[in-house]
This record gives C-alpha cells, structure tokens and sequence, in this order.
C-alpha cells in the first residue's frame, strides 16, 4: 500500500480562510483542498441551497427538448421513456415517466433486456415503439452514440430526445435534441450529472414553463440521489446540492419502493455510502438477474403494500446476484492462476457460462487481488461482451480505443467501460490490451494508494472538529471522507484481532500522554504484530462515531498501519 500526502496548500491562502471562518488549520487547509478558498464558496459548500442549481436552458438544445415534449403532450402523442438496465438508467425513466403521467396518460417505459438487446438504445425497442404507435423516443443515460438507431427511428417517423451523460463521439445521433453536458458545444456550467441528473434538469426546465421551481419537484430527488450516488459522479457542484436535498427525502419522506428497500435493512439514516451499498445493489440486481423493468415498476409504484411486495422480489435477486459474484470471481482467481498470470499487468479473463449481469462487479473483486486495470468477459449472443475496470489514475477507455481494431463497439468512462467483440479477435485483444498498459501504465499505478489529506497529532482530534467534518457529508468522488495520518501511535495493551477468522484490528491508542481512542481496522488483523509490544507506529485513518451501549464516542477507523 502507498501512502502519499496530498501537497500542503497554499499556507496564506488556508491563513485567510481560518480566519474569515473562525475554524482552525486543519478544517481550513481541508477546505482549499477541496478548491474552497473563500466565505462564500464555504457557505455554498457547509449551507448547500437549492438557489444554487443552474438555469436548466442553460443547457444545448434543453429549449428543443421542451418545445417537443410540450408539443408532444399537447397533440396527445404517444411518449416512449426508455432507458438503461443499471441504477442510473431506471432511476431516470422512473422520474422522467412519472412526472410525465402527471400531464398524459400516453406514457410507458422501455427498458431493454441486458442479455438480449445490450446496452443502450437498441433496435428492438425501436420495433416496439414502432408497433405500438410512439412518435417520441425519450432516451435517458444512453444514447449519445446511437448515430445508426436514430436514423432508423426516423425512417419510421419517430422522433428521439437524448438526455445522456458519457462522452460524447465527433458525431451526434440525428435527434430533435441532445441534452449531454460533455457535448463540446454545450456551455451548460456543470459537466459531471449523472444520466439522472440531466432527466431532473429536463423536468425542472418543463415545471418552470409552468412556473414551478424545483420546490414542486421535491419528490424526485430521492432517485437522483440515488442514482449520484450509484453512478459514482463527483459530489460537487450541482451534484452535491442534489444529493444532499435528495438524502433529506430518502430519511423523511422518500417514495414507496425506497422506503419498502430501507424497510428491509431496517436503518433510521441513511448516508450517501448507504445508498451505494445498501438501495442500489438492490435496484440493479433486478437488471443484472432478471429485467430491469422490475426495478421501474418498484421505483414508480404509489401503493405502500405492492411496494413492499415487489422490494421483496428484488432482494431475492440481488441474494442471486451474490451468490454468482463470489462464485465466478473465484472461477476467474483460478484461471488466472492457471493460466500463470499473476504477474501481468492486466487481467483479462474469460468463460462462456459466466452471468453478464455480475461480470463488472467480479472485475471490481479481481482488483482487490491483483490491482490492475481489469476485463472479465462472458458469452453473449455470437459474441463475447465484457466488463472493464481501471485502477485509480490510469484511463482504461483510452486503453480500449487504442485495441478498437479488436472491438465490435465499445463506450464508457476513465474508469469503467463495456464493450463487445468477436470471439476468434478474444485472444488478440488480449495480448493487444496486456501490450497497450504495458506501453502506457506508470508503473507506481499498480500498487494501491491512500492519499491522505493531512498528518496529525491526537489532541487535533476533537468533538468540535468531528461536529465540522460532519458537516462536510454528502462524501464521494472529489470530496471524499478526510484522510489523517498520525505517527508515534502506541497500543495501551488492548490491541487484539476481532471478527470471524479474526480478520479485523481492534486496538485503543496513544500518543505521547494524548488522551487514549479506540481503533478499528477491518481486514487488518493480519498487522497485529506491528502493535504488538506497545511498539510505536503509524497508521492512516478517518475519524469516525461509535454507538455503543447508548454511549456515543469518536474512534479512528484504520485503514493501513505501519511500523
């Protein structure tokens, strides 16, 4: 594990910063870190406001979209959301059509089935729309490179809106609109919303044609909560607002179906991280073991009980999804082992029986072993399709447009990525894409890193700096929790592995006469011996709250240590 201490920021800009807000120098150097130099931008992060929020014209083409929807409602036309199986995709066809059946009846949904049409607008769904008299195609956190699918569309005189988020291509897709905050020629502030994200921009750019705001739109920011969350977009900006409002309806007053998931887990708050590991699972197991369409009816559905009924359908399934993860990730350890690839810098692997619907979770689980940019490939249809996942710094979508003479077609982010290819082209492509991160990969990218935000010392650690860094929630991408990292820590002689096969750390410290905290590290049982003997140590944390016995106290939640 790396341990890298982020750069100090400028000392007289954190000097100004203190003192403007009256906080001390570790919250404000904190702050510039996050790119927050002065009161306002303080107030705007500690006090987010809906006032906040961009105009939603701001945005290319938002007028076209509008002006066709309105037109749409008015003529009494047929409207057809569509959109993708993962939480984003749902969660923005489950806003988008719900706020639309509150002026037609002449809405439906369309999600496309993972294993038989793919990914994204599909010509299948077309067919449908088609046969079933649609004349507008909404697309939500798809579309933007379905150059081909448009033109088919409207040579069967449908019409597209595409409200997408990826990258776009040089080329658009021939719609009547193309809501992309990427799009190079959008000038729209905020370019990091999720699929759902621009689908509550549509709907705040039609409520305020009738002169709402988006305090009429309150009951939507729950599924754009959740989908931020899920999407792993960065938590600033707009995104912020939106999650921090959206968390606020999940914990007071969020819809059916959400509160049927969070009935199940039985918990009084959620945070942001409990939305990921917790609702969105959930919501995407319904796509990835039987149809995403599940996860619609549950995220849309009014009645209370039928909430509760389809919840429960939808916890079976992600039970299902777990079950196949664990197996298949062990398959895929196994091959590698086989195979005698432990030391390559990527792993690609492959078996034709392996379920499409967990391959991007098991390229997630492979990282954790060999920490490596990483595609796990499975049959699908006449050819193979596959899941890829990067490590932190190294852009694996890049990788694959560098190995595109191997690929069918392929889309997605820094990070993650689908694409599909031939099967006689899967041995090339390998050996293709082990030489292209092999040309291209630093070489230190390879060993796990924790960047810390600041070092130090235990008496820093107070309840008034935990009630500030509280305050710094919702966490996620670009403003992660705080990372500390102290040295000279000394076990008291408490120090002990706890947990089944005694996996985890539990220790209580000091440093130098500092008043004593308790310790946990998960999944660091196996360092006992660094505390062992009231030796000194480092370790890399953050600062938590522990409930326990109705006594509430901070803790330090270890994620590495060192002698």
């Amino acid at each position: 594990m790396r341990w890298t201490l982020k750069p100090k920021p400028n000392s007289e800009t954190v000097s100004a910063l203190q003192k403007a807000l009256q906080v001390d120098s570790t919250i404000a150097t904190l702050l510039v870190q996050r790119g927050i130099e002065t009161y306002e931008q303080a107030k705007t992060f500690f006090r987010p406001s809906i006032s906040d929020l961009h105009d939603p014209f701001l945005m290319k083409d938002m007028d076209k979209a509008v002006d066709r929807i309105e037109m749409a409602l008015a003529q009494h036309e047929n409207i057809l959301v569509f959109g993708d199986y993962d939480v984003d995709g749902t969660t923005s066809v489950a806003l988008l059509a719900s706020y639309l059946k509150t002026k037609s009846h002449r809405v439906a949904t369309y999600i496309p089935d993972r294993y038989d049409e793919g990914y994204g607008v599909s010509y299948k769904g077309i067919d449908f729309a088609h046969d079933n008299e649609f004349s507008l195609i909404i697309a939500l956190d798809c579309g933007i490179k379905a150059i081909e699918k448009v033109e088919y569309a409207l040579e069967k005189g449908i019409d597209f809106i595409i409200c997408d988020h990826h990258r776009p291509s040089k080329v658009l897709p021939k719609a009547i609109a193309v809501l992309d905050p990427k799009r190079d020629d959008c000038e729209y502030p905020f370019k990091e919303l999720c699929g759902c994200g621009v689908g509550f921009k549509l709907i705040q750019a039609l409520a305020s044609k009738e002169g709402k705001t988006v305090a009429d739109l309150w009951e939507y920011l729950d599924l754009v909560a959740t989908a931020i969350g899920a999407d792993i977009v960065p938590i600033v900006g707009e995104n912020r607002v939106l999650a921090y409002f959206g968390l606020q309806v999940i914990n007071t007053n969020p819809r059916p179906g959400i509160k049927a998931i969070i009935d199940q887990v039985k918990k009084k708050e959620l945070t942001i991280t409990d939305v990921v590991f917790i609702v969105a699972p959930r919501i995407n197991a319904a796509g990835r073991m039987k149809h995403g369409n599940y996860a619609v009816t549950l995220l849309t559905e009014t009645d209370a009980d039928l909430a509760k009924t389809y919840a429960s359908e939808i916890n079976e399934f992600n039970l299902d999804r777990r079950e196949a993860d664990q197996r298949i990730t062990e398959e895929a350890l196994i091959q590698i082992t086989e195979n005698k690839e432990e030391d390559r810098l990527t792993s690609v692997v492959y078996h034709e029986s392996w379920h499409k619907g967990v391959i991007g979770i098991v390229a997630s689980r492979l990282i954790e072993t060999y920490y490596r940019p990483t595609l796990v490939f499975t049959k699908s249809g006449d050819k193979l399709a596959a899941s890829a996942r990067s490590v932190s710094g190294f852009d694996v979508y890049n990788a694959l447009e560098a190995c595109s003479e191997h690929i069918e077609q392929f889309g997605g982010h820094k990070y993650a990525a689908g694409l599909t290819l031939k099967e006689e082209n899967y041995e090339a492509f390998k050996q293709a894409f082990e030489d292209e991160v092999s040309k291209t990969i630093d070489r230190s990218l390879l060993i796990p890193e924790i960047r810390i935000d600041q070092q130090i010392d235990l008496p820093q650690i107070t309840d008034k700096l935990w009630r500030i860094l509280s305050q710094f929630a919702p966490f996620g991408p670009s403003n992660m929790t705080p990372i500390f990292m102290t040295q000279n820590l000394r076990d008291t002689g408490y120090g002990k592995c706890v947990g089944e096969d005694d996996k985890h750390l539990r220790t209580t410290v000091t440093q130098s006469g500092a008043e004593n905290i308790v310790c946990i590290g998960f999944n660091l049982g196996e360092k006992q011996d660094i505390i062992k003997d009231k030796k000194p140590f480092s370790a890399v944390y953050s600062i938590d709250e522990n409930h326990w016995q109705g006594q509430v106290s901070l803790q330090l939640k270890l994620r590495d240590i060192k002698s």
